[in-house]
């Protein structure tokens, strides 16, 4: 059993506890219901291109990465230093988030926010939109195609944003019209290694229409300019940030590194090898 495998076993377990404590009725009370959502897409379509600043205070791969870590001073940062987008972990065993992580966020920012979880079930699409999520991530490695279609199908009923997470090649057969963004994660789930080249050689792969994004793994500047010339259009980074002391500022150093870059790059005419 793989990491993405127990952590989705996890899930189920903690999806059935919810939905006796909060029924979806319940849910639906939530002012965020009908609030219409901030789109990602649309912020990452009108810019040469954005960075999705996560916070994360944990992982499986790395332990401990920010510690008693404030979510609301960190994402107002963020969106002060410019990010097109937020992603808050909610998975609370292994990434140490929690539900409330997002709702703080919500209350501050107006950026687009992203839920980061392993959504297997609808409860959890519900749960996304009373938080004040605008866009869920479903991640075609642990669902099943038509899985993946029934969640982005109710996801957009919901008028929520869906971002598929692919690993591979093959997983791109699990496509349906109602995604909106596709994420390459770089991360090998086996050897946790973290590979840019994984975005590069799936970027021609995946249809024009869908607006893509590159995941895990983007640590420099360098990369990022690699990344846009190939295509992408958006940058999913929180270890980067998250594991200084000031993750806001952060962010707003490497954006700043970043469209320096891209003005050498237009003068001089480098490129950036990954």
């Amino acid at each position: 059993m793989n990491i993405l495998e127990k952590i989705t076993s996890n899930t189920r377990i903690v999806v059935e506890e919810r939905r006796k404590l909060l029924p979806i009725t319940v849910l639906e009370e939530s002012m965020y219901m009908n609030r219409e959502v901030i789109s990602l897409k649309n912020n990452l379509e009108k810019g040469l291109f954005g960075i999705i600043s996560e916070f994360k205070k944990q992982s499986p791969s790395k332990g401990i990465i920010h510690e008693n870590a404030d979510v609301e001073a960190i994402v107002s940062k963020y969106e002060d230093a410019g990010a097109s987008g937020c992603s808050i972990l909610t998975d609370e065993k292994f990434f140490g988030g929690c539900n409330a992580d997002l709702v703080h966020a919500r209350q501050k920012v107006n950026v687009p926010i992203l839920r980061k979880d392993f959504i297997i079930d609808e409860y959890q699409l519900f749960e996304a939109k009373a938080l004040g999520a605008d866009v869920i991530l479903l991640i075609a490695e642990c669902l099943k195609k038509n899985e993946v279609v029934q969640l982005a199908q109710k996801a957009k009923s919901l008028g929520l944003e869906v971002l598929m997470e692919i690993h591979s090649e093959n997983q791109l057969e699990k496509l349906n019209e109602y995604i909106d963004i596709v994420g390459v994660n770089n991360r090998d789930l086996e050897t946790f290694s973290v590979n840019i080249q994984t975005s590069l050689d799936l970027f021609d792969k995946i249809p024009d229409n869908f607006v893509r994004i590159s995941e895990s793994g983007i640590s420099n500047a360098k990369s990022v300019v690699r990344l846009i010339q190939a295509g992408y259009k958006g940058f999913l980074i929180g270890e980067n940030f998250m594991k200084t002391e000031n993750p806001g500022l952060a962010c707003r150093d490497f954006i700043t590194e970043v469209n320096s870059l891209i003005h050498k790059e237009a003068h001089t005419g480098l490129s950036y090898e990954p």
